[in-house]
């Protein structure tokens, strides 16, 4: 009976010391983790979200081979931080992307001072209407299944307790930010487009009739057309969006085009 127990009792420290070091990638993960690690999510229920995370990953992984000792923690307080960071911040860069494409297009349209300070992040009107719809679609299109698959397949990239390259980690890093940014222009496109398009009207009228007081004019127009665009154009501005992200979350270290 008492060999019985002790087994019992290093099976469980096993467990235990396996579930600590996915704990440890998937709590960095889940910290930038759209929708599941924003600031306004209490800390304790970010906390319940990384245990569910960590009981639906943590037997999908094989066990740890490394001895339980403080330099063995140490090594994986580092290596697996790192890991789930990286994986977070190339998912963050994607909430990024809508956060610019919305500025770009508020300061097309001007509309880039209403509801400037609503959120924790000061963000224009424009976007932060795209932030809460493509949180809002992320979120009910399955993004819990998606990040428990990600991180079951950080491991085959990233193993357990090594340090990514950092000639690697740098050239991922640069190119994942450069395509967030020609995301973010992508998808603000059409409001670039009317801005130019009602510049170039305004400047004809008013090369024609210098009298008229153009600018009061233009100005509900160009409100008005923005919201219209906004309007039609945002659908399709998220399917391109959330098409993005999926590919992102079907192969993290993918070099985009």
């Amino acid at each position: 009976m008492t060999g019985q127990l002790a087994n019992l009792l290093n099976i469980s420290n096993d467990f235990l010391w396996h579930g600590i070091a996915v704990f440890l990638r998937v709590g960095a993960l889940v910290a930038l983790l759209p929708a599941f690690g924003e600031r306004t999510v209490p800390a304790r229920i970010k906390l319940v979200i990384v245990l569910c995370f960590v009981l639906i990953v943590a037997p999908a992984i094989r066990l740890t081979d490394r001895t339980p000792s403080f330099d063995t923690l140490t090594l994986l307080v580092m290596t697996e931080t790192l890991a789930g960071f990286l994986l977070g911040i190339g998912i963050r860069l994607f909430v990024l992307a809508l956060q610019t494409a919305g500025s770009i297009a508020a300061q097309s349209t001007s509309l880039s001072q209403i509801l400037g300070g609503a959120v924790s992040d000061p963000l224009p009107a424009m976007g932060y209407i795209l932030i809460i719809a493509g949180l809002a679609l992320v979120t009910i299109t399955g993004l819990h299944i998606k990040a428990a698959s990600l991180i079951i397949l950080s491991y085959d990239l990233l193993p357990m307790g090594q340090f990514p390259g950092g000639s690697t980690v740098s050239t991922w890093g640069v190119s994942r930010i450069a395509q967030a940014f020609g995301l973010a222009f992508t998808l603000a496109a059409p409001f670039v487009i009317l801005s130019i398009i009602y510049n170039l009207t305004l400047g004809a009228i008013n090369k024609a009739m210098p009298q008229l007081m153009v600018a009061f004019v233009g100005a509900p127009v160009i409100t008005a057309g923005g919201l219209f665009v906004l309007a039609l154009a945002s659908p399709f501005m998220l399917q391109h969006w959330m098409q993005a992200l999926d590919a992102y979350l079907a192969n993290p270290f993918r070099m985009p085009p």
